[in-house]
């Protein structure tokens, strides 16, 4: 299956003019298009290479609403760039996964789109996209392009680095399977890890094109119940915990988002006390490590910087992460140990 990259991806929510005025505001989104409200309504926004479609239902028929409903606000659709949607469509189903939508074109002004859907995990869609013409159309004839923002835009978030996905105990080793056998992933890394009392399993599946990645984690439940198991109960089952996004100058990034109103987890001090004897020296200074409370971790291929925001969501589930990779390919695991010890340390010291 020829997956080149993430289209997009749709978020449902309750109110997508209250979603996006977050997301232009704070993380310097442009609204780039919408919809005619129908059973629902879609908002177009654009940053870098990313493009977020915010959706909210208007009509208990549009599947927003049963999923609003059991999840609350979060990522309903990762869609797949691919050169052709009805044959990655055909070729997944003859794989075993659920059909949910069959291939649709859709033209206007030599723009060409096709979609399809199928089963991800969860309530989670896979939308395959196929474009050909213009790239300022988005779906010709639903969603219509708006004039360009006057004001220019700073692009610090750059493209979608991967998505940490949670499935229920037990899910895991089938939920990486279904990603081999239905849309040609493979499996690129694993990882079994210990916070305390706490433990998780970690799985990474990786298109071969390398441009989309979920990290799938699931609770180990003979250890006492952690962050995983109350993101399960508190969305209500399997789904994107937080979607990581790209940037080349993670200090500017940090600094300029605060500005705007995005608040992001502190890290204890005792984190940067032994970093250089953990890690090295990194590439970003320590002093400004530690005022943006930015973390980093080390790989065979080099280094990784990454932060992760407060959840805005009501049920405190979905989050976003910002990372700057320095020739890293791994995914910060390193990090939950030391932040764990780094938070133990401040208590003895207390």
């Amino acid at each position: 299956m020829d997956i080149q990259g993430i289209d997009h991806v749709e978020f449902y929510v309750g109110d997508a003019q209250q979603s996006a005025f977050w997301f232009c505001t704070a993380l310097g989104f442009r609204l780039c298009g919408e919809s005619e409200p129908t059973d629902h309504r879609s908002l177009l926004l654009r940053q870098g290479g990313i493009q977020v479609l915010l959706t909210s239902p208007l009509s208990e028929h549009h599947p927003a609403a049963d999923f609003v409903r059991r999840h609350g606000d979060g990522l309903a659709v990762i869609a797949l760039e691919t050169t052709s949607a009805a044959a990655a469509y055909e070729t997944a189903v003859a794989a075993g996964a659920a059909p949910l939508a069959a291939p649709v074109a859709y033209e206007q002004d030599g723009t060409r789109v096709v979609t399809a859907e199928v089963a991800a995990f969860g309530d989670v869609v896979h939308r395959f996209v196929e474009r050909h013409g213009g790239t300022e159309e988005f779906l010709p004839g639903v969603v219509g392009v708006l004039a360009p923002d006057p004001e220019p835009a700073d692009d610090l978030l750059t493209e979608i680095d991967h998505f940490a996905v949670v499935v229920p105990a037990g899910e895991l080793t089938g939920t990486v399977e279904y990603y081999r056998r239905v849309f040609g992933f493979e499996q690129i890394f694993e990882e079994f890890i210990e916070v305390g009392e706490q433990a998780m399993d970690s799985k990474v599946v990786q298109s071969p094109s390398g441009k989309v990645t979920l990290t799938l984690i699931e609770p180990v439940t003979d250890r006492r119940p952690g962050q995983i198991d109350e993101f399960l109960t508190r969305h209500g089952g399997a789904g994107v915990q937080h979607m990581a996004l790209l940037t080349g100058d993670i200090i500017h990034a940090v600094k300029t988002l605060e500005r705007r109103g995005v608040t992001f987890l502190q890290t204890p001090a005792s984190y940067y006390d032994l970093l250089e004897e953990r890690l090295g020296t990194p590439d970003v200074k320590i002093p400004e490590l530690r005022e943006t409370n930015v973390l980093v971790d080390r790989d065979h291929w080099g280094q990784l910087f990454q932060i992760f925001t407060r959840s805005m969501h009501v049920r405190r589930t979905y989050f976003m992460e910002v990372i700057d990779r320095h020739g890293a390919r791994t995914f910060g695991s390193g990090n939950i140990k030391a932040l764990y010890e780094a938070v133990e340390r401040e208590k003895v010291g207390a």
